[in-house]
């Protein structure tokens, strides 16, 4: 009976972790994806309404990449104090920051009514929006990793993962109904802000949440031993080689996922004239898909390991993005939503996997700054140009078979990354010095 209880107090705490974990990072991602998906659909108007609707969206994606750039400095920050003061605090502040960043991007006056002072404050918003976000991954993900056990670390890793289709799914979501119970004059006019004003009462939530959960037991363990001085500093003079290996991993998923749930919107309305409802209504689908699909895969790299899994993903989306836009393209309803729903369960592959993935490269004592950086650093030169460049290789070619070629060359660089990792499966975490 003792051994009974002893479990069952292990495993409650752990589910309120995964629990507390999974929704932070949807709220957080909720609020970065809105951005995303509003960038497609409506800024180039509000904001850039003085030109093209392709060139005011490459503006719009502009503002959209810059908060991009601002997630590996908040990496850097917000690693340098998660690894010196704790996970748990860094968290709380990530949401915050971005809960009021989102708010304020709801009630911010257009162009039409302020000039050029309302792509302004847009840009300085995005911003905050970045550095939150670039705090957030890290600090969600090693909550999950540090609580849970070796054997499974991978399933209970990968729902912060899940967070991020959640996030998405939420936005999208929204945003469908608030485009599909409105006139486009009132979606343009004040309907598209509902979604950014939601974010204060999702905000509240999460807080509640997060601060039910402890601080991550390895991390107060490690602090007995040592604590580092510049721990960024030190990710780059001991782990050159993890740094390095987690940017591989990366920058196939990192442009595959925005090119599949950012430019597919972009495609679907501006290109294939298909209906703004059709393209958000694929996204959802496809959204709630990839939800289910990240634990699963993460579930299976627990038990055959984490390199065939990822290079499943990696390869697999670099042969399907060829297929990708034709379909799009089809006008075909089925094969739209089919094109998208394949591509983020590929998709899937790689980023259930990942969150273990990656922590596993690093020691405890500069684990944060680390994993922070391998998935930051890469996400300037990756997914915020990723929607810019597929814009302007269609713009160049008429055609979106340079798009796929730029994607399928990044994921086989993923694939091939994680065939040459270490297997690191089962590994306990104490264990990585």
């Amino acid at each position: 009976m003792a051994g009974t209880i002893g479990q069952e107090e292990g495993k409650t705490p752990l589910r309120r972790v995964i629990m507390a974990s999974l929704i932070g990072t949807t709220i957080e991602w909720y609020d970065f994806f809105l951005y995303g998906s509003a960038a497609a659909l409506v800024f180039n108007k509000l904001f850039f309404p003085d030109y093209d609707p392709l060139t005011g969206t490459l503006l719009a994606f502009a503002t959209y990449a810059l908060g991009f750039v601002a997630r590996p400095v908040g990496g850097i920050v917000f690693g340098h104090f998660g690894d010196r003061i704790g996970r748990k605090r860094l968290l709380m502040l990530s949401l915050m920051l971005m809960g009021a960043a989102t708010v304020l991007i709801g009630v911010l006056p257009t162009y039409a009514q302020i000039g050029v002072w309302a792509p302004i404050a847009l840009i300085a918003l995005r911003l905050v929006q970045g550095f939150a976000v670039g705090g957030e991954w890290g600090g969600a993900v090693l909550m999950a990793a540090e609580h849970g056990d070796a054997a499974r670390r991978g399933f209970w890793a990968s729902w912060p993962q899940a967070g991020v289709p959640a996030g998405n799914l939420l936005a999208a979501g929204v945003l469908a109904l608030m485009a599909g119970i409105q006139t486009e004059a009132d979606f343009l006019a004040w309907g598209w802000r509902v979604p950014f004003v939601l974010s204060a009462f999702l905000v509240v939530i999460g807080w509640y949440i997060r601060n039910r959960v402890t601080e991550s037991p390895l991390f107060e363990e490690a602090q007995e031993e040592s604590r580092p001085k510049l721990p960024a500093i030190e990710v780059f003079r001991e782990r050159p080689k993890a740094l390095v290996l987690g940017a591989g991993l990366r920058v196939g998923e990192n442009i595959s996922y925005y090119i599949l749930t950012v430019f597919s919107l972009t495609y679907l309305v501006d290109v294939a004239a298909e209906s703004r409802s059709l393209a958000l209504n694929a996204l959802l689908i496809g959204a709630a898909v990839q939800f289910f699909a990240i634990p699963l895969f993460a579930r299976l790299s627990d038990r055959i390991g984490r390199r065939p899994v990822y290079a499943f993903g990696g390869l697999g989306l670099a042969a399907w993005t060829f297929l990708f836009f034709p379909m799009l393209a089809s006008g075909d309803n089925g094969s739209i939503i089919l094109a998208v729903v394949v591509g983020l369960v590929l998709h899937g592959a790689m980023y259930g996997p990942q969150a273990a993935f990656i922590t596993e490269l690093f020691p405890t004592r500069i684990r944060y700054s680390g994993v922070s950086l391998a998935y930051q650093l890469t996400s300037i030169v990756a997914g915020s140009l990723a929607p810019i460049i597929a814009l302007a290789l269609y713009q160049r070619y008429d055609s979106a078979t340079p798009v796929a070629i730029y994607v399928g060359i990044a994921c086989a660089i993923s694939g091939v990354s994680a065939l040459l990792a270490r297997e690191t499966k089962g590994v306990e975490l104490s264990e990585l010095r």
